[in-house]
């Protein structure tokens, strides 16, 4: 009895011992603006198999076994680590971390290249990224203001009623996926979205991916993605109101309301943009000199569009996401009619971290785009055109060893299509699904491999097709070398296969069931050089396109029909070159050469311009009451010849048209003045370039025009 009794103490005071070993750390996760971090990493240098994650409120509580002096570190992406040095004389410790941004581009966290998070430099896929900081400098209100103004091999121009096409380094607007949050986007004219609807108010960030990205996003991504991310409420509230006014009665305004409270954030952002009509050419020439331009005048038009985005993260390891939009947009194209377009979109994300390694995430999407014709004497609204899809999603994800990841999923989309363009404003319906699969194989430091194959079927062709990709990336020092392979491929949509329209009673287009999808092969070398506010980055660039969809002229039915083009070849040179310096001075300038080839004899009737080159000069410093910011950014486009189809005879005899080339600079001077108040003003076209002629394929300009700006972030007011 007595032996056990002793047993027994010893046992209770090595117990007691253990206890008094452990040392309990706990705290809160902040930024720079004092709100919590929630899913932070806090772990110790000297044994990182001890760690946590902090809560949705950014709570820690981490328990150590030792009573040496340790240090803790802390990791969240898109800010500089952060370590604390504990000396655990005390059994409980109180330790909060306060994060500073990382604001070295380099450390961007980028998505859509490989739909998993990995820092831009560690990205084997050459991802660009617009910021919203960019987004500000430039003051575009619409993606193909900023587009144009960022990335050289990109140019708007009109087509025919002044509907906006899109040419990307020899790929068109159906060959170039835009999405929002990774969902697409509804209805098209002549080949393209309406851009319209991607205002960029509530805009975090924009990735671009060029190249074919099949393997991941399926059809009409031969060309590239662009990805437009949302903000998301990080304050527990924020009121934004921001207005511009500039030449020919360029009217914007917006204003964002958002909140957080607890698990609960949300953010609802309104924007209206007018503009008078801007006559091009004046009725006082005499008539032979007016047909000498395409456009004459642009149509005077109004938008509005309005969106919100909710956030619920009930626990740690869940979140749910919720958005709605609406888009209104009217266009005084004639005397007698105005044409409306009109948008509504909505969906929900969730997100289950069911464990440290897995990660599933089920999404919905709904998308409607409507076209109709407003006569004002009798009110009549008549609709003629409208476009549905809804989207189910499923994406599963797994990572082996903390640092290899296998993705796989599954989409499934319903595509409603009525048109003014089918017989009798008929409509068709298409249903599509695919599953995909892709590991991300990181076996040392250095290296990066990601392969993905993707599976699609089109119901409407009984269509299916396999794509794969494949990237690799090898890092030496401070350069990093990439090579890719990408097999894209396009199927052929509802209006392509069911057209049956009159042009304008001049001649028919009609529709070809029977066509094959257009496909890809997509090559990519590229080296980079990175050192702290210091990138240059140089990229080859070869893409085989087969059974390109166009239309062409058909004897036999005295029209137009689409059908499947001779192979054509693309290729080119990407560089870019980038500062920025501690004292508040940045340059970029980047330069895109792009070549396209097609069989011998037959004509290229794209428009690509073989040089352009963007570029931009800004600096900017915050003083104590003051912060000024000046940026100068400019576009070059070279001269470029193509071939075109006559209207005269039978429309099967190509001539060869030259569209000069020009260059257009703009100003931006940003002024904060106080607590949120910021005043910007534009030049645009600062050196007053005015082309000779008015065609689809030049700038639609005037000269030189002037805007200013005033934007005020109503909770500023109130902080210390």
């Amino acid at each position: 009895m007595y032996k056990k009794s002793i047993i027994a103490s010893l046992i209770l005071l090595v117990f007691q011992l253990a206890v008094s070993a452990q040392i309990r750390i706990s705290g809160t996760v902040y930024d720079e603006n004092q709100n919590s971090l929630p899913g932070a990493a806090i772990y110790l240098k000297e044994d990182q198999t001890v760690g946590t994650m902090s809560d949705n409120d950014g709570h820690y509580e981490l328990v150590i076994s030792s009573q040496k002096d340790a240090i803790l570190c802390v990791c969240f992406l898109g800010y500089l680590d952060q370590e604390k040095k504990i000396s655990p004389s005390l059994h409980q410790i109180t330790e909060n971390i306060y994060m500073k941004p990382d604001k070295d581009l380099l450390k961007e966290v980028v998505i859509t290249g490989t739909r998993t998070p990995k820092f831009l430099k560690e990205a084997p896929i050459i991802t660009r990224i617009i910021t919203s900081e960019d987004i500000k400098k430039v003051d575009a209100t619409n993606i193909s203001d900023l587009l144009q103004a960022e990335l050289p091999g990109i140019e708007f121009s009109y087509s025919m009623n002044q509907q906006v096409s899109l040419n990307m380094q020899g790929f068109g607007g159906n060959s170039i996926l835009f999405l929002v949050d990774g969902e697409r986007v509804a209805g098209e004219t002549l080949d393209n979205i309406d851009y319209n609807r991607l205002n960029l108010d509530n805009v975090e960030k924009i990735e671009i991916v060029k190249g074919a990205a099949s393997s991941l996003y399926g059809s009409n991504a031969v060309g590239g993605v662009v990805n437009l991310i949302s903000k998301n409420a990080t304050e527990p509230w924020t009121i934004n109101v921001n207005t511009r006014y500039g030449s020919h009665n360029d009217l914007r305004y917006c204003g964002s309301i958002g909140f957080k409270i607890k698990k609960v954030s949300n953010i609802i952002t309104f924007q209206r943009h007018a503009v008078d009509e801007i006559k091009l050419v004046s009725n006082e020439l005499p008539k032979e000199e007016q047909e000498k331009n395409d456009i004459t005048k642009i149509y005077a038009h109004e938008s509005w569009n309005i969106k919100d985005r909710l956030v619920w993260s009930p626990s740690r390891k869940v979140k749910i996401i919720a958005n709605s939009g609406y888009f209104f947009r009217e266009r005084d194209n004639s005397q007698i009619k105005k044409e409306r377009y009109r948008g509504l979109n909505g969906g929900t994300k969730a997100i289950w971290n069911f464990s440290d390694k897995d990660q599933l995430e089920g999404s919905w999407s709904f998308d409607e785009y409507d076209k109709s014709n407003f006569t004002p004497y009798d009110r009549k609204d008549l609709r003629d055109y409208c476009n549905v899809q809804q989207t189910a999603r499923l994406t599963y994800n797994h990572t082996f060893n903390g640092k290899h990841t296998l993705t796989t999923g599954s989409d499934y989309m319903y595509d409603y299509l009525m048109s003014y363009q089918f017989v009798n404003n008929g409509s068709h319906i298409q249903h599509t699904a695919d599953a995909f699969a892709q590991f991300d194989w990181n076996p040392i430091k250095q290296f990066n491999l990601i392969a993905g194959l993707r599976y699609d079927w089109f119901s409407a062709t009984k269509l299916h097709h396999v794509s794969p990709k494949l990237s690799v990336m090898y890092k030496i020092d401070n350069c990093s070398l990439r090579a890719s392979y990408a097999s894209g491929f396009r199927a052929p949509t509802l209006k392509e296969m069911y057209m049956s329209f009159n042009m304008a009673n001049i001649f028919m287009i009609y529709g070809n069931p029977n066509l094959k999808p257009e496909k890809s092969h997509n090559l990519s070398l590229s080296a980079e050089y990175m050192k702290k506010g210091w990138n240059v980055t140089v990229t080859s660039f070869y893409n085989f396109v087969d059974n390109q969809i166009t239309t062409v002229w058909n004897k036999e039915k005295k029209g137009m029909v689409y059908t499947n083009m001779s192979p054509l070849q693309i290729g080119g040179i990407d560089a870019t070159a980038a500062m920025k310096l501690d004292c508040g001075i940045g340059a970029r300038i980047s330069y895109v050469y792009t070549h396209e080839k097609a069989e011998r004899g037959k004509p290229v009737l794209s428009g690509t311009r073989p040089h352009t080159m963007t570029a931009k000069v800004n600096y900017g410093h915050d003083w104590k009451n003051y912060g000024l910011d000046v940026a100068l950014t400019g576009r070059f486009l070279s001269k470029v010849q193509t071939d075109q189809f006559t209207t005269d005879g039978d429309f099967e005899t190509t001539i060869k048209k030259t569209y000069p080339g020009y260059t257009i600079w703009k100003l931006n001077l940003t002024q904060k003045i106080w607590k949120g108040i910021h005043l910007s003003t534009i030049i645009d076209n600062l050196f007053n370039y005015r082309p000779d002629n008015y065609y689809n394929n030049s700038p639609t300009t005037t000269g030189t025009t002037f805007s200013i700006g005033l934007s005020m972030n109503i909770e500023e007011f109130f902080k210390e």
